[in-house]
């Protein structure tokens, strides 16, 4: 049975070099369906896909708070938190951003 304290957010990075964000419990099972266009319509057609993020959040409802703060982030802040997970610490807080 699946802990409901294991979800993950994650990012996935386009072959036009957008970034997808997303919430599973499995990123691995959930980036195959992806890779085989099972997954979400936007990633369709923009292979090859890379996972380039991943975290554990904790509960279902606190992925889905923290994937809306990911996907308001300009791009630029989206990229540094790929790149060295600069600004993780403020997306995790419990406070609003």
């Amino acid at each position: 049975m699946q802990n409901t304290d294991d979800w993950y957010v994650y990012m996935v990075r386009c072959r036009d070099g957008s970034l997808y964000t997303g919430i599973a419990t499995d990123v691995e099972r959930r980036f195959a369906e992806h890779q085989g266009n099972n997954g979400a319509k936007y990633l369709r057609g923009r292979s090859p896909l890379a996972l380039v993020f991943k975290q554990r959040v904790g509960q279902r409802s606190r992925a889905l708070k923290v994937e809306r703060r990911i996907k308001c982030l300009p791009k630029k802040r989206k990229e540094a938190l790929v790149r060295s997970g600069a600004g993780l610490k403020d997306l995790l807080s419990e406070r609003k951003n």
